[in-house]
C-alpha cells in the first residue's frame, strides 16, 4: 500500500520535524510513504471571509494539482466535520481499505483556514482526530502516529496504549 499526506505549508520546528521522520521511518516497514508539501498563503490577522476564502481557493488549487486520476486511489481530509475514529476503528478502515483494492491512500490537511469547497468536493471521506483546533503541522505528527499505530493493530504487534 502507499500512503501520500498532502500538507499545506512547512515544518519549522525542529521537534515537529524530527516527529515527523521517525514515524515515517517506522512506516517504512509497512507502506510507501510519499509527504507532499505545497506552499502556504501569506494570512494576515482579521481578513474577510472573501479573503479567507481567497486563500484557501489558492491552496486548494495546489492541492488539486497533486491529486490522482486513478479510480482505485482514495482521498480522506482532515476536517472538523469528518468521522472520529477509534484507533482500532481507523486501523479496521485501513484494513478494509487494503482488502478492498485501494491501493494508495491520500491524506490532505489544509493550511491554517481549512481546505477550499473544490477540495472537498475531490474527496472520499473525511475524518476528524478531534473537535479541538490543532497546528496543522502538529497534526501531521498525529496523522503519522495513527497511520503507525493503526499498522501496528493490523499486524497484532504490541504498542503502547
Amino acid at each position: 500500500m502507499k500512503i501520500s499526506i498532502i500538507c499545506v505549508g512547512k515544518i519549522k520546528e525542529k521537534y515537529l520535524r524530527d516527529a515527523v521522520d521517525e514515524y515515517s521511518k517506522r512506516l517504512k516497514r509497512y507502506v510507501t510513504l510519499q509527504i507532499l508539501e505545497l506552499a502556504d498563503e501569506k494570512t494576515e490577522d482579521n481578513i474577510s471571509l472573501a479573503q479567507e476564502e481567497n486563500i484557501k481557493t489558492k491552496e486548494g488549487e495546489r492541492i488539486i494539482k497533486k491529486l490522482p486520476l486513478k479510480k482505485d486511489d482514495y482521498i480522506v481530509a482532515l476536517a472538523l466535520d469528518g468521522k472520529e475514529f477509534t484507533s482500532e476503528n481507523f486501523s479496521n478502515t485501513l484494513q478494509t481499505s487494503m482488502t478492498q483494492g485501494i491501493s494508495h491512500i491520500y491524506f490532505i490537511i489544509g493550511g491554517s483556514l481549512g481546505l477550499s469547497k473544490e477540495v472537498m468536493g475531490k474527496c472520499h471521506a473525511k475524518i476528524c482526530f478531534s473537535k479541538m483546533t490543532f497546528p496543522h503541522q502538529l497534526m501531521r505528527v498525529i496523522l503519522l502516529e495513527q497511520v503507525y499505530r493503526g499498522f501496528k493493530i493490523i499486524n497484532n504487534e504490541p504498542y503502547h496504549k
